[in-house]
């Protein structure tokens, strides 16, 4: 019974978070209502409160579901990245950015940083830099990988260039997030010109005969 309850309660959460991502990109983050929310759920708003406290409290659970899955997204890449440095980057970055939008808008996004930074003190901005931390862990993970096999040079600091590589594609992402009209070809062409220009200063120096 216990499993059943789970499983319950589990459903009914995925279900608060979809009605809640389909109505923020329908009408903004700032228009929709709680009781639209558990309309389109199916659930009472009782029943709403019981998962979360508020708006801010259910854009955070799908910030998280998002990061979530493009980190369990990004575990292939780094235990099979592809052969070069430049592809192996490329193909993590791009996980990032390609399935950023499926359950944010860019006005979403703009919302989650804006309340990570006003609201330093709060769980949602902990959350937040939590999850940010956790992205730039895998791209760590990733260039260890690379120097591991001789892909890039040995002596570099793979946490350091890690946390440089993800302040990069972040600033880019809030660039992107904070101009409508830009697609994300172009952001995605962007980030692989950074990354072509990076990975030529990480190759490995030449052997000498």
């Amino acid at each position: 019974m216990a499993g059943l309850r789970e499983r319950q309660k589990a459903k009914r959460n995925r279900s608060i978070l979809t009605a809640a991502s389909a109505l923020f990109g329908q009408v903004g983050y700032e228009a929709a209502r709680i009781d639209a929310i558990a309309e389109a759920a199916e659930v009472s708003v009782g029943t709403f409160y019981n998962y979360f406290e508020n708006k801010a409290d259910l854009l955070l659970a799908i910030v998280s579901m998002e990061v979530e899955e493009v980190l369990h997204q990004g575990e292939s890449v780094v235990a099979a990245p592809p052969a070069t440095a430049e592809a192996a980057l490329f193909a993590l970055i791009s996980t990032y950015y390609d399935h950023s939008l499926v359950y944010l808008t860019k006005e979403m996004w703009r919302t989650a940083m804006a309340l990570s930074i006003q609201h330093p003190e709060t769980p949602f901005s902990r959350r937040y830099f939590e999850l940010d931390a956790a992205l730039a862990e895998q791209v760590t993970a990733l260039l260890r990988g690379l120097q591991a096999r001789g892909t890039i040079r040995r002596d570099a600091d793979a946490a350091a260039l890690g946390e440089v590589i993800f302040a990069d594609l972040n600033a880019m992402f809030t660039g992107f997030t904070m101009d409508e009209t830009m697609p994300l070809a172009t952001l995605t062409g962007r980030m692989a010109a950074h990354v072509a220009a990076l990975t030529g200063l990480l190759a490995p120096p030449l052997r000498t005969v």
